[in-house]
């Protein structure tokens, strides 16, 4: 299985893109969350200067956060800077909009910005809508400004059958944060196998799917506890955004939070007390996402869930490892991406070691 690695956009991010190049890894990613992390396409914008193999993608943007011209107007001037090395991860915006107190998008709309994107990235033109105006917009300047003549490739973020098919019937490949769970794979893959079905597509557009998760490798000298504190360190980023997710819809009528069992239930209600807020708090996204997917605080580690940590991430001996991913790969994973917050440098240089 092929090998990558996410972050977050700041200053010294186009030190570690060298560092993953080196390393032999595939891909490297920035995620694209606006008043918690950097600008995505300034980081890669460094990346892109600093190396020449490695490809380079956004994980992801949305429609609800860039208009289709501004963001196909970032890719393809990041593809004139490293040509045929970018990936366009586009979602409904489910992090980064609640992050700013919004609701993400709908599969439609992600639809139809995934196919806006995809034609003004190839130098076709679009219909482009605002209100009741309709113009034809495509770029009226190329070659030095931005890249049309160069690939992008394309990934739809999906952890249901809805996003799956948006996938199939554009051609793109998948990505999803945090699906451990081969037969969810499945249901993922029939999905856009059944939407593309009939479906043409662009000659050598690429359908891979990708795994974020986080990773682990027990020190087995020292007979290491695969849910003591430096796993749940390592962990406790994935696990702490599906309990930010769960508290901030567990106003909602369908809840996240009731699919939970009462364990967890439970330490999304203690994460709501600890942040001094509530599910229905207008204000809830300023205390719930401080410190997003990053190094989680020692006295939030109570909250890291052994049962979260399975369902999310990969903690265990360098052959347990090796078998579940050999698994993942049988479930049609092509590429897992792995989001290191302790010493990033050391975690890709392991994780590394252990695929390639």
């Amino acid at each position: 299985m092929r090998a990558g690695v996410v972050v977050t956009a700041h200053p010294g991010v186009e030190d570690l893109a060298v560092q993953a190049e080196e390393l032999g890894l595939d891909s490297f990613w920035v995620n694209d969350t606006p008043m918690v992390h950097g600008d995505p396409f300034v980081a890669l914008g460094l990346c892109a200067k600093a190396t020449s193999r490695i490809r380079l993608g956004i994980g992801v943007t949305s429609p609800a956060l860039r208009s289709a011209p501004a963001a196909a107007s970032g890719f393809a001037s990041l593809n004139a800077l490293a040509p045929g090395r970018i990936i366009c991860g586009v979602g409904t915006g489910n992090t980064a909009r609640r992050t700013l107190g919004m609701r993400p998008t709908t599969a439609a709309m992600m639809e139809t910005f995934t196919a806006a994107l995809q034609d003004l990235c190839a130098g076709r033109a679009i219909e482009y809508r605002e209100g009741d105006r309709v113009r034809d917009v495509r770029f009226l300047h190329t070659g030095a400004h931005v890249n049309t003549a160069d690939p992008i490739e394309f990934v739809v973020a999906a952890l249901g059958p809805k996003a799956a098919a948006v996938a199939g019937r554009r051609g793109t490949g998948l990505i999803s944060f945090g699906l451990l769970d081969p037969t969810a794979w499945d249901a993922l893959h029939d999905a856009r196998r059944q939407a593309a079905h009939g479906t043409p597509r662009d000659p050598g557009s690429r359908t891979d799917s990708y795994l974020v998760t986080a990773l682990h490798i027990l020190d087995e000298d020292e007979d290491e506890d695969p849910h003591g504190d430096a796993a749940r360190d390592a962990t406790g980023h994935i696990v702490l955004s599906l309990l930010a997710f769960a508290a901030d819809t567990a106003a909602d009528a369908r809840a996240f939070a009731e699919q939970l069992g009462p364990e967890e239930r439970e330490a999304v209600r203690r994460l709501l007390d600890r942040r001094g807020t509530t599910a229905t708090a207008p204000d809830r996204h300023t205390k719930l996402y401080p410190g997003y997917l990053e190094r989680i605080a020692q006295e939030d580690r109570d909250l890291i869930l052994p049962s979260l940590m399975n369902t999310l991430a990969l903690v265990g001996t360098r052959d347990d490892l090796r078998a579940r991913i050999t698994t993942l790969e049988q479930a049609g994973i092509d590429e897992l991406l792995i989001q290191p917050v302790i010493d990033p440098p050391t975690e890709m240089a392991q994780f590394a070691k252990l695929l390639i």
